[in-house]
């Protein structure tokens, strides 16, 4: 398969699982000592949410993302934060350790792998 050719994810993996890859990358990021700090806790629940919709969405789900939020402009969005090549390098690590939690099939995380790394090499700013 090319590295071109986007797999069918949602129809492969469909919500719930979306959901649980999410799940557990948040799950993981209160206790993470790059990560945790860029996340305030009252805002834990709600970044989990938009994570998965725009996931949801992304990959052919229903676009309530969009609805919600618009447009996703990620780097305008993540702007505030400060994000180097480590944090980009902890958040790609801990959401492919959820992939692999939720037994996700080889073909998929190798093309979750490189997407999810794409966007966050996008999303470096510092």
């Amino acid at each position: 398969m090319s590295q071109d050719q986007e797999l069918p994810i949602y129809e492969r993996l469909g919500e719930q699982k979306l959901a649980a890859i999410v799940h557990g990358f948040y799950g993981r990021v209160p206790q993470d000592p790059i990560l945790g700090r860029m996340y305030p806790p009252h805002d834990l629940a709600a970044a989990e949410a938009r994570l998965c919709s725009f996931l949801i969405y992304r990959f052919g789900g229903p676009p309530v993302y969009l609805r919600e939020r618009g447009h996703p402009r990620l780097r305008m969005r993540h702007l505030p934060f400060a994000i180097d090549q480590a944090a980009r390098d902890r958040w790609l690590a801990l959401m492919l350790e959820s992939l692999r939690e939720q037994q996700v099939a080889q073909d998929l995380c190798d093309y979750l792998e490189r997407f999810l790394g794409d966007i966050a090499t996008f999303l470096v700013n510092r």
